[in-house]
């Protein structure tokens, strides 16, 4: 069980001791949604078995896990694990139901370690997603304004891999720096140029066109920094092509981020903190560690002027754990300025 030894509390508040992250905490990670014809015992069986699977990839980021017998075994048994569920009547024209099942999240990991496979923490950085289609109305970007229903198929994607999305505004400021023609070529500089105003790290452009009766053809491009991942894809209907997108935005981010549980002696490792000048600061850094799902226990050591030295207990080692922590944008990595603390870092806002 994961805590925080606040025994140095009250010498903390004599201090006076927030920060935003580019970074989100999937809240979610662990339910899913899932369509079922009727409320029969039979389909809510089979609709539990196709939720845990879906979480258990958003948790781990890969279908891969899914081949282990030790999964096969616990999506067979799958509603016996279920904390909750509910059901919602479909809107028209859609028909049945769709149900809501949520599972813990101790129970989820436990099977991702079972099967050998990562676990992708719930700290998860923001995708920003350019897509153009051309259909029988000509080229548009994809909008919540104009186009809600589209960019609710792409928002839902997101969401069924436990990625966080955000789509450009397409105001003035975004319309002055690039064009509709920009995405659709798919222009790497234009587009990487116009998303600076977001601060966003992970870049998702995409462009779609109808090539016959129910066929799509589109292309996908994937930015990191330095790294471009290209897609062409063929697909049946919109939502094929936004789940490809998707798709490949969750196997690239997973790869940084999806860590083995693996420890060292006792899994314990120092990390100091300087440019903590408040209260809320502290508080701050301390509930962030707290929630991410590799560290377990979070423990004061020492305070001192602006620093501060926490003891992290933790189901992988430092370096692992470094790039997750470095997901806050608030957390400037330093040189080590102790020998015995691995991970050092300034504190700002």
């Amino acid at each position: 069980m994961k805590a925080t030894r606040l025994a140095l509390m009250h010498l903390l508040l004599s201090l006076l001791f927030a920060g935003n992250a580019w970074a989100e905490m999937v809240r979610d990670l662990h339910s899913a949604s899932v369509f079922v014809a009727n409320q029969s015992s039979r389909a809510l069986t089979a609709a539990s078995s196709q939720a845990l699977a879906e979480v258990l990839v958003k948790v781990s980021g890969s279908r891969l896990l899914l081949a282990d017998p030790a999964i096969v075994e616990a999506l067979s048994d799958s509603r016996a694990n279920v904390q909750q569920y509910v059901y919602t009547r479909n809107e028209p024209p859609a028909v049945g139901f769709s149900v809501r099942f949520e599972f813990d999240g101790d129970y989820v990991a436990d099977l991702v370690r079972q099967a050998g496979a990562p676990l992708w923490t719930a700290s998860r950085p923001l995708v920003l997603a350019w897509v153009v289609v051309e259909d029988e109305q000509g080229r548009h970007f994809v909008d919540r304004d104009n186009w809600p229903e589209q960019a609710q198929v792409l928002i839902d994607e997101f969401s069924r891999r436990g990625v966080p999305v955000q789509l450009p505004v397409f105001d003035l400021e975004d319309m002055s720096a690039l064009s509709l023609n920009d995405v659709w070529r798919l222009n790497s500089a234009v587009i990487q140029k116009a998303s600076a105003r977001y601060n966003a790290q992970d870049i998702i452009a995409g462009r779609l066109a109808e090539v016959g009766v129910g066929k799509s053809a589109g292309d996908w491009r994937y930015f990191y920094r330095d790294e471009r991942v290209n897609r062409s894809v063929t697909v049946d209907d919109l939502q094929a092509f936004m789940r490809d997108g998707v798709n490949l935005v969750a196997k690239e981010i997973s790869a940084r981020y999806a860590v083995a549980p693996t420890t060292g002696e006792d899994g314990a490792m120092l990390m100091s903190v300087i440019g903590v000048f408040t209260y809320a600061d502290y508080s701050a850094i301390a509930s962030w560690l707290e929630n991410l799902e590799l560290i377990e226990e979070v423990v004061i050591e020492r305070v001192q002027g602006d620093s501060i030295r926490f003891r992290l207990r933790a189901q992988t080692d430092a370096e692992q754990l470094a790039p997750i922590i470095e997901l806050n944008e608030n957390l400037a990595l330093v040189p080590t300025t102790e020998l015995d603390a691995v991970l050092s870092y300034r504190w700002q806002r």
